[in-house]
């Protein structure tokens, strides 16, 4: 079977926590990722390490049962903050489309910008 081909670069990881369901970020350092319901904070992948370093951190992730559905998205940086390309992605990481005070367009400023795109 063929491995999944991975999006252009610059990517993010993206999941839904196991328990709750609301959708994460993959975001850290050098000492370690983890996961935010902030899109503002998403580790950026724009090489191939860090892509791959995300992949790793994905596949641990589902393995240990912490999230699911986990997967590279595409992004443009706009204003420094990563905006995926495609429509799926932007509606996840804002929420509810009908009701701007609710969701992360209501709690966190920089879900704004994927808003904009």
């Amino acid at each position: 079977m063929a491995a999944a081909k991975r999006p252009a670069l610059p990517v993010i990881l993206l999941a839904n926590d196991l328990l709750d369901g609301d959708v994460v970020f993959a975001t850290g350092d050098a000492n370690g990722l983890h996961w935010s319901r902030d899109p503002g904070a998403a580790l950026v992948g724009d090489d191939d390490a860090t892509a791959d370093r995300l992949d790793a951190f994905a596949a641990a992730e589902l393995g240990n049962q912490h999230v699911v559905d986990a997967y590279l998205v595409d992004v443009a940086i706009e204003d420094g903050v990563p905006v995926p390309r495609h429509y799926r992605e932007r509606m996840k990481t804002t929420g509810p489309s009908i009701r701007r005070d609710l969701g992360k367009q209501a709690e966190l400023p920089l879900a704004q910008a994927f808003l904009r795109a």
